[in-house]
This record gives C-alpha cells, structure tokens and sequence, in this order.
C-alpha cells in the first residue's frame, strides 16, 4: 500500500522520464491545433529533443514562463461562441504531466456522482444515473446553470485547494503561472487572465473537478440524489416543492462559497420529463429518451450538411455527411425510447432529395441524373417541372430513383433505420 509519502506529487515526479513518456504518447495521438509559437506536434517534437534540457533545467528551478494561449472561438449548442485558450505543444505536454500526477491524488477521493473528464467515466453513466434516481421515485429535478463556470474560477481559492495536497512550491508556482498564462487574441493582441481556468488544455478540466468537490462534498453531506458533469448540475427530488427548495439553498450555497454567479435564467426546476440532461430526456418511468432542444440541433446540422451551395463533391458530401451522423448516433443510441426520431429519418432524405436535385441544376441534367438511377424515359416529365426542389423531393419520381434503398447503398445512413422498431 502506498503511504502518503510515495504519494506525494512533486516536479520531479510530474518531469520523470516515464511520465513524460506517457503524456506524450497522449498529446501526440490528439494531435492538436499548434499554440501562438506556430509549431504542430512534429515540430514541437524535434524543438524539444533540442532544447529539453533547458526547459527542464527552467522548470526544476522554478523560473519556467509558459506561453500565452491562443484564443479560438468556438459555436456553443445553444447559440453564442465559447472561446478556448488553446497552449502551444510544449505545455501542453507539461500540463498533460502535472494532470496525470494530480490525478493519482485526487481521483480516489472524487464523488462517485461526478462524471466529467474522468477516467472510466462518461455522460452516459450520468445520464444512467439520473435515470436510476427517476425509477426510485424522485422525479423532479433542480437545474443548475454556472453562469460562464470556466471563466469564473477564483485563482486563489483554487491554489488554496491544490495546495492542500500539493506541498512543492515550484509545482504550485508552475500551476498558478498556467492559469495566469496570457490569451492572446487572434489580432495579436494578449490580455492578462485573473480569474478562470482557460478550456482547452489538458489541465483545466482536472482543476475545475478540484474546485467543483467542495460542492459534491456538501451535497453528499445533505444526503441530496445529484450527479455532477462538469458544471452541468442535476439533483433529484421527490417533489416539486423539494425541488424548488434545493435550487434556492444550493444556488445561494454555490455563490456564497465558490463566488460562482448561479445563471437563474437557465437555472430551474420542474419534472424530469419536462428537463433535459447531458442532451437526454428523463421520462417519469425511467426510460431514455431524446431531448427535444437535440433534435432541434440535429435538424439544423442536416440543413448545413445538405446545403446544396456547398463546393464539395457527392463523395464529399457523403463523407461528411457520415462522420456528422455517426458520431451524433454514437453519443444518442443510448436512448431506449426514440420517439422523437420516428418523423426524422424520412425528414433528412428529403432534404438529401432536395440537394441532390439542386445539385442537377437544369433540366437536361436532371434527366440525366434520372435516367442513371433507372427512372425510363417516359417518366422524365418531373424533370422540367417548376414546382421547387423542396415539394419536389416528397414526390413519386425522386423517392423512386432515391430510394431509401439506393440512398442507403451509397452510404447516406440514417443509423436509428437499424433499430427494429422505436422503444
């Protein structure tokens, strides 16, 4: 059995060659954008076979600057822009080192209700959870929303937590260095950071983990059914007058002792089936299904993706057509109820009628197109007809030459098609 000794994480330790090693067979598979120095993980690599006794000399004597981050905006599901602080390579190795090593510390000790950017761990299991809490009886639900949690982050209260199992002061001077690390914006221009914790580098979803299990721990201590994914909050209560309790004495807990602002626009409670979680919908019996802002998102993307404007090849189109769908049906399968999908299918191969009839631009290539998909020629009139792409994709002759059939040979999926039948 370790003891605490053998346990205790110093820079040494995070800068040993074998865990060096190892996060850097993890930054090199993610193979991320490069940082304001410009270098990709090739680059990096050869930078740091040259320099790296230099950069480690810096950092065991406590005197390593880490570089600005690159602020890249990205779209949020529900609307606006998320901004990440993307590091360069070299720290992101470093800080993939300080996160393994911290892991080991805290890992054991995390709430078995919290789910986010930990090992073995998944919105899945969340979700399972929640649905868990559901079949016992405890059908509604307190929301809570952290109003821009990443960026909020008070720097002092979390060292104050990192030091409480961190005793090296130069690992503690390299963390905190990290989180002060400057955004520099895409014109070139830097602003100092004095709060947050910048996403986009492999240590900040451990430090919010650190500072967010002061709140499980206090939501274990009230005995409350919660499961925690990242700042996503669920907790689960046996009636509605329950519910609306916990939100105001958690909500005002939060503020009071995280210095957190609670979002009490987004923040609410009602029953699970009128609440959405990670993306799911709770039913009143347990079941999983699908929340109906996804859908909505699911049907947008199919709008973007069968954009018949778009300068991209049918193979293309497919392709990116198919990692979309794929990986959206890879998170979404775990619901066991689709009714919210049993219209969608038929709705998305007709937009995928309507592109490729756009795509075929006149009549003369239409009848074409039509004739290569087996359509005889006395059935070409379609073809010159100005009814519209969009009423003309619901008719006899496209579902005849594009049969769900034909767009399923040629790769275009609809995957929930393979389910027998909704549950």
């Amino acid at each position: 059995m370790l003891n605490e000794e053998n346990m205790e994480v110093t820079l040494e330790r995070v800068l040993s060659k074998e865990n060096l090693r190892a996060c850097w067979l993890k930054v090199k598979a993610n193979n991320g954008a490069p940082g304001v120095d410009g270098l990709d993980v090739l680059g990096t690599e050869a930078h740091l076979r040259e320099h790296w006794t230099g950069i480690e000399a810096r950092l065991l004597a406590g005197e390593y600057k880490p570089a600005a981050v690159r602020a890249v905006a990205i779209p949020k599901s529900n609307g606006g822009e998320r901004v990440l602080g993307v590091p360069n390579v070299q720290d992101r190795l470093i800080q993939q080192a300080i996160h393994q090593k911290l892991s080991e510390l805290w890992e054991p000790t995390f709430s078995r209700y919290s789910y986010g950017f930990r090992p073995g761990r998944s919105a899945h299991d969340a979700v399972r959870q929640g649905s868990a809490y559901v079949k016992a009886g405890k059908r509604w639900v307190a929301d809570i929303d952290l109003k821009s949690f990443f960026d909020e982050v008070v720097h002092d209260k979390l060292m104050n937590l990192v030091s409480a199992k961190v005793r090296d002061k130069r690992l503690l001077r390299l963390i905190g260095n990290y989180l002060r690390a400057p955004m520099q914006w895409p014109d070139q221009s830097r602003s100092k950071r004095v709060k947050g914790t910048p996403q986009g580098g492999p240590l900040s979803p451990l430090l919010a983990n650190i500072y967010l299990d002061v709140l499980d721990q206090e939501l274990e201590r009230r005995d409350l059914s919660f499961v925690r994914y990242a700042d996503d909050i669920a907790i689960f209560t046996s009636s509605e007058r329950a519910a609306q309790r916990v939100l105001e004495s958690v909500s005002a807990w939060i503020e009071k002792h995280l210095k957190i602002p609670v979002n009490r626009d987004k923040s609410g409670h009602g029953p699970s089936d009128d609440s959405a979680l990670l993306g799911f919908r709770i039913h009143g019996d347990g079941a999983i299904g699908i929340a109906p802002k996804a859908v909505t998102r699911l049907k947008q993307k199919v709008r973007e993706i069968w954009d018949a404007q778009q300068s991209l090849t049918s193979t293309q189109l497919r392709d990116q057509w198919r990692c979309y769908i794929l990986g959206w049906w890879n998170y979404f399968q775990l619901a066991d109820r689709l009714w919210s999908l049993s219209r969608v299918g038929g709705w998305i191969r007709r937009h995928m009628r309507k592109c490729f009839w756009i795509r075929w631009h006149n009549w003369r290539g239409r009848q074409r197109a039509l004739r290569r998909l087996g359509i005889p020629d006395h059935q070409l009139a379609p073809a010159r007809s100005s009814l519209g792409a969009w009423p003309t994709a619901a008719g006899f002759i496209m579902h005849r030459a594009l049969s769900n059939q034909t767009l399923q040979r040629y790769g275009l999926i609809v995957p929930w098609d393979f389910v027998q039948a909704p549950r």
